[in-house]
């Protein structure tokens, strides 16, 4: 995730180009540190963005190859804020939900997975550990193969795009080639609309 994307969610405010305004977390600390990483599995893009239109990007695991992906170090309650933010409930009154995260997350690092409710970034997923710290994000219940992939707006195409720059390094070429072969991207963005639109979002910074 691009830096100034996760900035929105624990500050609040509206991203640039966003439709939706986030009350941010308790916590407005920025992370302690983070780096790039390489999950197994990959990302798809499916349903309906209210923040940006679009597919949204999901975790699945389960998919062939590598997630570029960034770690970042935050507290329990800022993570359960994000989350909070991200299932459209209000921060501030998860006082159930950080003790349901804390569960969910024991569950996740022992068993890989566990669920927080049925809806979108309601699952969370233990994909490995880093310096001894267990790396968890929340994504979909159902695989990529399960849904009905969907296209996702250029403005958080473009978003990502930077993510990987900024965390990975990536030329324009390989972020374009890498996201050509998400599914909901693949079928969705020409190659040629891709690349114009990696190499434009890369040159905005």
């Amino acid at each position: 995730m691009h830096a100034a994307r996760l900035a929105w969610y624990i500050g609040g405010g509206c991203p640039p180009g966003g439709r939706r305004t986030y009350p941010g977390c308790r916590d407005r600390r920025p992370p302690s540190r983070s780096a790039p990483v390489s999950l197994p599995g990959g990302i798809y893009f499916a349903g309906e963005s209210g923040a940006w239109t679009g597919g949204m990007a999901f975790y699945d695991p389960q998919l062939p190859g590598v997630a570029a992906a960034r770690a970042y170090l935050v507290t329990l309650e800022q993570f359960t804020d994000i989350a909070a933010q991200e299932m459209y409930r209000p921060p501030g009154h998860t006082a159930d939900l950080i003790r349901a995260t804390g569960a969910a997350i024991d569950a996740a690092v022992a068993d890989g997975r566990a669920t927080l409710g049925p809806g979108r970034y309601e699952t969370l997923v233990c994909p490995g550990h880093r310096t001894g710290i267990p790396m968890l994000t929340f994504t979909a219940p159902e695989p990529a193969s399960a849904v009905h992939c969907r296209p996702p707006a250029p403005t958080y195409l473009s978003m990502i795009a930077r993510g990987l720059r900024e965390s990975h390094g990536w030329p324009a070429e390989r972020i374009a080639g890498y996201l050509a072969q998400r599914p909901g991207v693949t079928d969705g963005w020409p190659p040629d609309a891709l690349a114009a639109l990696v190499t434009e979002a890369l040159a905005a910074g």
